[in-house]
């Protein structure tokens, strides 16, 4: 179905793959990864035509139909979410302005001659077969259980796409790809923007989905339920594993070890051989033996270790210990005021003790007030009744859903950190920068040049360093790749403070959450176990 034979890509003057080839086969449900700046969206770029490789080819069918999501959405206006839906599939809109042309014809049936109509009929009846074979006549009822199901519910479906905010409209455009109901898809980041609710139905929807998929994603447990391929990018080179994720770590690791045990055994064999020319290539008597070995040497191919992929490299350092309780939080209730003179309550009459060296996970559909309560217990926001105390000793840091958006753009990575820890040397400043792979040059490039994933690592390496106590974080795991996510797991699981987090990444839920606080209708519940407990009480 789609073929990637051979390929190589330079960019910038640096080689991103070499002779890279693999297939996605009808059915295949695939999965790309590999770090960031590796070349997984050129390589998507290039399958879809926007660059081309500078060696080898890229096919698939003239006929196939594909469709492709990525985070660059483009420009939507003039439509509503439903009708932004349907525009997707332009060949059925085509077909569906033929239809009604034909209808326009046939209207005006008594001017027409028989052989005319005939005519008329046979070209009719070619398109509806095509149209129906789209799945035209039912492409408004899968628009709005696409829509639906990312949690566009119906009294949004004709609201005006310009109302809708960035999150939502890459949702509308995630429901236009899907909504094609295409041979192959391609996507780029899916689950950005999705609650779990969301996200759970979309790795419903695309396991029985009987097309292909080519997917990147930072989500370990979609990438897990999803995907029975993967191909991985890193050190220059295209490699297809047959699995899913956990299956494509175990087999590379151990490709590694298989890998470094012939590099280990051809070295010695190497030397064995270096050490017999070197010993008798002086003596007549062997010149021949040597000769042979000298040119058996020249022949072999030297095994290769790649070097290990370069992943952040921190801990939380030891916080100076606060009293036991850390927050105490009483009749906490907030609402927003709304246009029309009312109010939304997000949630109410909220009492509960936070406890030092707690683990909370605070979950919700989007919407439902997640933020907003962190916002309050960080005073970023004024509650409406009820009290926030923080407790004695308690330092907090809070990393927000802004707070990228808060970094100077004009700023270099250096200068961001540097105020804020004015008081440390510019050696601490960059060895704590090269912990998060900023690094030479890299410590003075501009914010505005960096990606979603380096400015997420640059605020938490400012993190870091403030000493806090008592983290609080909003989707901290965005813009993450895979291998960072595990390093920052990792590092809160050993931190001996107190953790209070939003997150949709279920396995980070999973493996960090000792109690939840669930954010719904009005009210926030506690849970007193795991993430996995909570989950099997649903």
């Amino acid at each position: 179905m789609l073929n990637v034979s051979n390929i190589s890509k330079i960019q910038s003057s640096e080689t991103l793959y070499s002779g890279g080839s693999f297939q996605i086969n009808p059915g295949e449900k695939v999965g790309l990864v590999g770090p960031n700046g590796a070349g997984k969206t050129t390589l998507f770029r290039m399958i879809i035509g926007e660059e081309k490789p500078d060696e080898g080819q890229i096919s698939f069918p003239d006929k196939l139909r594909w469709a492709y999501f990525s985070q660059k959405v483009g420009e939507m206006a003039g439509q509503t979410a439903k009708e932004v839906v349907m525009s997707g599939d332009v060949k059925v809109a085509e077909l569906a302005q033929q239809l009604k042309e034909f209808e326009d014809k046939l209207a005006d049936c008594a001017n027409m001659s028989d052989d005319e109509m005939n005519d008329v009929l046979m070209k009719m009846g070619d398109v509806q077969s095509e149209f129906e074979k789209r799945g035209g006549y039912d492409l408004e009822t899968r628009a709005e259980e696409v829509l639906t199901g990312l949690g566009i519910m119906p009294v949004d479906h004709n609201k005006m796409i310009e109302d809708f905010s960035g999150g939502w409209k890459m949702r509308i455009a995630l429901a236009r790809v899907l909504v094609i109901n295409p041979e192959l898809i391609l996507m780029d980041e899916p689950t950005n923007y999705l609650d779990m609710e969301s996200i759970l139905w979309l790795e419903d929807w695309l396991k029985n989905f009987k097309g292909g998929i080519f997917m990147t994603t930072h989500d370990r447990d979609f990438m897990n339920n999803v995907c029975n391929k993967i191909v991985e990018i890193a050190h220059k080179r295209i490699t297809t594993y047959t699995g899913n994720y956990d299956f494509y770590e175990k087999e590379r690791d151990l490709r590694r070890e298989q890998l470094i045990a012939q590099a280990s055994r051809q070295a010695d064999m190497l030397a064995k051989e270096e050490e017999f020319i070197a010993k008798f290539k002086a003596r007549a008597s062997h010149a021949a033996q040597v000769q042979s070995r000298v040119k058996k040497l020249e022949k072999i191919d030297r095994i290769e270790v790649p070097a290990e992929e370069e992943t952040i490299n921190f801990q939380f350092p030891t916080p100076p210990r606060g009293g036991d309780d850390v927050v105490i939080i009483k009749d906490l209730s907030k609402s927003w005021p709304l246009s029309d003179g009312s109010a939304h309550e997000v949630f109410h009459g909220l009492s509960t003790t936070v406890k030092r060296t707690n683990k909370i996970a605070v979950v919700g559909v989007n919407g439902a007030g997640k933020s907003t309560l962190l916002k309050c217990i960080t005073a970023h926001t004024e509650p409406t009744a009820g009290t926030v105390a923080i407790g004695p000793s308690i330092k907090i840091g809070y990393f927000s859903q802004y707070s990228l958006e808060v970094l100077n753009p004009e700023s270099s990575v250096f200068d961001e950190v540097r105020k804020d820890l004015p008081m440390a040397s510019d050696g601490y400043v960059r060895n704590l920068l090269a912990a998060f792979l900023f690094r030479g040059q890299d410590v003075d490039k501009k914010v505005k040049y960096l990606s979603g994933g380096e400015k997420s690592r640059l605020v938490m390496a400012v993190l870091l360093s403030q000493n806090n106590n008592f983290l609080v974080l909003d989707e901290p795991t965005n813009h993450l790749d895979i291998k960072s996510r595990e390093v920052l797991l990792d590092a809160l699981k050993r931190y001996e403070g107190t953790v209070m987090f939003v997150s949709h990444d279920r396995h980070f839920l999973s493996e960090l959450a000792e109690n939840v606080y669930e954010v719904d209708k009005g009210e926030v519940r506690i849970f007193p176990g795991s993430y996995v407990e909570y989950m099997e009480r649903q």
